[in-house]
């Protein structure tokens, strides 16, 4: 059975295996590249080494020492988006590279495992969404965010690395190859899914804003001031970044507001804040609903067929899978119609 395209890549750059840096080779390593002093404190991470960077004036930054295995054009094409949105979009609140000695963004190190390429970016102190109180005030907020950071990247010309990404709606049809991983009592649902993405790619190729999309607009990737958790004062995490049609970063960003009680109301306030900053085309409107239910029907069948591929994580590949079922049964008939009439100017902004 073929596996979906770049199913490989992701699993094999996240399970690199690489000799840990040492704490003092790191504060030695910023001092001599970035010409800072101070402390650092090592942090959780998946797929690379990240550090807090405390400067001796109590400035805290965030040092990140890629694996191995990281493409470094992938990293270029990330880097080169924080470094527009710095120029075109300041006001978007995410990381800023921090230049080295001789003013470039980042610095290859030569070690044991090969090079690894170490960046230094400021940091951002707010809380993750996840972990704050939910609300239409917070989605609205949250949704104006998206609307802004892609008006930001609009005119970026950056493109990603050759291949595709698993998590790209784009390409939702290569999950066919695994959705036989998927339990019986939802594989017709998904299957239905990826059917009505079949019978749409016509309209969906005839969409016309396509550009660099965030693609990974999650609770876990916004940071919100704690002392006022609707407001948002920070993005991070731009590893999924695709060039695609814009709508797909909306369905994204909606398809985690969607596994509540009142997923209407969130939703509604979600794209009420979009459209104060940017407007959406009849044919994007037209399609929300599916490449929502792409994005969740997407959550369950990779989830399904990775736990069933590493059985020891599957409390950790799983742990969205229930929210993203919920969401997909709670807009599993919501069309262009339903959508318009919980937002009445959805086409008028």
């Amino acid at each position: 059975m073929t596996e979906p395209a770049s199913a490989d890549k992701k699993p094999d750059s996240m399970s690199a295996t690489w000799n840990v840096t040492a704490i003092e080779d790191a504060e030695a390593a910023v001092a001599d590249i970035y010409g800072l002093g101070g402390e650092v404190k090592r942090l959780s991470s998946e797929r690379d080494e990240t550090f807090l960077f405390t400067r001796a004036d109590a400035t805290d930054f965030i040092l990140k020492i890629a694996n191995p295995a990281e493409d470094p054009a992938a990293l270029e094409f990330q880097d080169g988006a924080l470094m527009h949105l710095e120029a075109a979009a300041p006001s978007v609140p995410v990381p800023r590279l921090v230049p080295t000695r001789s003013g470039e963004p980042s610095h290859t190190l030569s070690t044991s495992d090969g090079p690894r390429i170490m960046r230094l970016l400021t940091f951002l102190d707010g809380e993750l969404q996840y972990r704050t109180p939910a609300s239409e005030a917070q989605s609205r907020n949250v949704g104006r965010s998206l609307a802004e950071l892609g008006l930001g990247l609009e005119h970026y010309d950056g493109r990603p690395p050759e291949g595709k990404l698993m998590w790209d709606i784009s390409h939702t049809l290569d999950l066919t190859a695994v959705v036989g991983d998927v339990a019986a009592e939802r594989r017709a649902q998904v299957e239905a899914v990826l059917a009505e993405f079949e019978r749409s790619l016509p309209a969906i190729a005839a969409l016309e804003r396509r550009q660099i999309i965030h693609n990974d607009f999650n609770p876990h990737n916004i940071l919100l001031d704690p002392a006022e958790p609707a407001r948002v004062v920070g993005i991070i995490d731009f590893g999924d970044m695709v060039h695609a049609t814009l709508i797909n970063d909306l369905a994204v960003g909606i398809s985690y507001h969607l596994a509540t009680d009142n997923w209407t109301a969130r939703t509604r306030a979600f794209l009420e804040g979009f459209l104060s900053a940017r407007a959406l085309q009849p044919a994007e409107i037209e399609l929300l609903p599916l490449l929502m239910r792409c994005r969740l029907a997407m959550s369950v069948i990779i989830a399904e067929w990775r736990s069933a591929r590493f059985p020891e994580n599957r409390a950790y590949i799983m742990r969205n899978h229930a929210t993203a079922w919920r969401g997909l049964q709670n807009i599993a008939d919501l069309t262009a119609a339903g959508l318009k009439q919980l937002v009445p100017n959805l086409t008028e902004a």
